[in-house]
């Protein structure tokens, strides 16, 4: 891995700053915000007049959080609390027995066979991708919203049957886009200890996009559950969760679950795939050589590839990771734990926060040889001084790893390939984007490339 390129990084924080400034600094921008001893700490404390923060980088602690003892540190309530508005109690902010519940009925959905059925409606959205970018090329193209509106066609069209034109998509869509830069990652109940029946405060422009989302989700459930009735549902992923029983009492999502479980869906497998491929793009803008790699392999996939053709990628999936890697759509996981604890040499009282930072784990300078570079041969070996399973984390660890990681990693690695085959992309000087946290790690003023057809 020697000589590996690196992305263009801007200066990192040197001063110490107290847990609010950081955290405002955050959302600004993740990579200069950072002081530079957290990419080298095993674990970093945080004192707030309310709480105390422990942002925990140390492979051991991790597995202790999220393999060994994960019901002892449930999800905080401090993060996901601005997010209720729009996922109300899906699978991503719940714990306990009905997390485990929601899991069982959930995860068959996301099984290799499953994943085999979507394929087909993953390549249309990937085909579709390319032919509206094919009319926008030969100049600059704002490659966030483009694969925005690609992540989405994906989820519509596996989950839902539909493509993004459909009206009732494309509403949805539009609604989303208002909801996602209004909406921090952080928020008002992540600083005071409020009790759980006191009001949260939402941003008005927020709740409204909420409201809207759910009330359009809730047509689409009621349209599949009519359809299920009728017996002529498509199999898709939306019927297959609907009416998948919990294979210990039987009983099936109702249609409210149903609309909280579809939200998460969307902001999941939406938000984060639209990052992870944007931040792909550009480093292939950055680094011509890798992307000419990964064009040829993806020359050989035919006109109509099939989904073994995924595993041949090999090349394209090494990209993928190493862009998860620099660049993870989800910066931070926020725990919190149930009993009296010592991590390392410092006791934990319960209730305090445990931070879990990928953005962090995955540039540490005592995990990785050369943290910050590009280098995608890293995934043909362990990846550097700790195992890539210890050290990598895009869709967390242990049982709370999202379900729809393999459905992902399929997704990003295809539609990578679909595009690098059919376009150019190259970085335009003095634009290189800007790292920020919303929902996910997105570019604070998009990411702008230059795009031309192949010939």
């Amino acid at each position: 891995m020697n000589g590996c390129p690196m992305p263009p990084k801007p200066p990192v924080r040197a001063d110490r700053v107290s847990l609010l400034t950081y955290l405002r600094l955050f959302r600004r921008d993740i990579l200069s915000a950072q002081p530079a001893r957290l990419y080298r700490a095993w674990m970093a404390e945080f004192r707030t007049p309310f709480f105390r923060s422990y942002l925990c980088n140390d492979p051991k602690l991790l597995d202790l959080v999220l393999k060994q003892r994960p019901d002892d540190f449930p999800k905080s309530d401090r993060i996901s609390a601005g997010l209720e508005p729009l996922l109300g109690q899906s699978v991503f902010v719940t714990n306990g027995e009905t997390w485990k519940r929601q899991r069982r009925i959930i995860d068959p959905a996301f099984e290799g066979g499953r994943l085999k059925d979507s394929y087909p409606a993953m390549l249309a959205a990937g085909e579709a991708a390319v032919a509206r970018m094919q009319r926008l090329a030969g100049g600059e193209i704002e490659v966030e919203a483009e694969m925005s509106h690609a992540a989405a066609d994906v989820i519509f069209r596996t989950l839902f049957s539909i493509p993004i034109e459909d009206a009732l998509a494309t509403e949805v869509f539009e609604q989303f886009r208002a909801y996602q830069r209004s909406q921090p990652i952080l928020n008002l109940a992540a600083f005071l200890p409020l009790p759980r029946w006191f009001p949260r405060l939402h941003r008005s422009r927020t709740r409204k996009a909420a409201r809207q989302i759910r009330a359009l989700i809730t047509r689409l459930t009621e349209a599949r559950a009519g359809l299920i009735t009728a017996g002529r549902a498509p199999d898709d992923l939306a019927t297959k969760i609907m009416t998948t029983p919990d294979p210990l009492t039987g009983a099936r999502f109702s249609p409210g679950e149903m609309v909280d479980q579809v939200a998460i869906f969307f902001l999941a497998g939406h938000e984060t795939s639209a990052s992870a491929l944007a931040w792909s793009l550009y480093l292939l803008a950055l680094y011509p050589e890798v992307q000419q790699r990964v064009a040829a392999e993806a020359a050989d996939l035919g006109e109509a590839p099939d989904f073994s053709a995924v595993s041949r990628l090999r090349y394209t999936r090494d990209v993928f990771r190493e862009a998860l890697r620099l660049y993870p759509p989800v910066p931070m996981m926020v725990r919190e734990n149930r009993c009296p604890e010592q991590f390392r040499t410092r006791n934990v009282r319960p209730g305090a926060q445990v931070v879990l930072s990928p953005w962090h784990l995955q540039r540490h300078e005592r995990l990785w040889d050369q943290p910050d570079a590009f280098c995608p041969e890293r995934w043909q070996t362990a990846g550097g001084r700790a195992s890539a399973r210890e050290a990598y984390m895009p869709f967390s660890q242990g049982t709370r790893v999202c379900p729809g990681a393999g459905f992902a990693m399929i997704e990003g690695v295809l539609l990578l390939a679909l595009l690098a085959r059919a376009f150019r992309f190259e970085r335009i000087p003095g634009r290189d984007p800007v790292p920020v946290a919303h929902l996910t790690v997105r570019a604070k003023e998009g990411i702008r490339l230059r795009v031309t057809a192949r010939g």
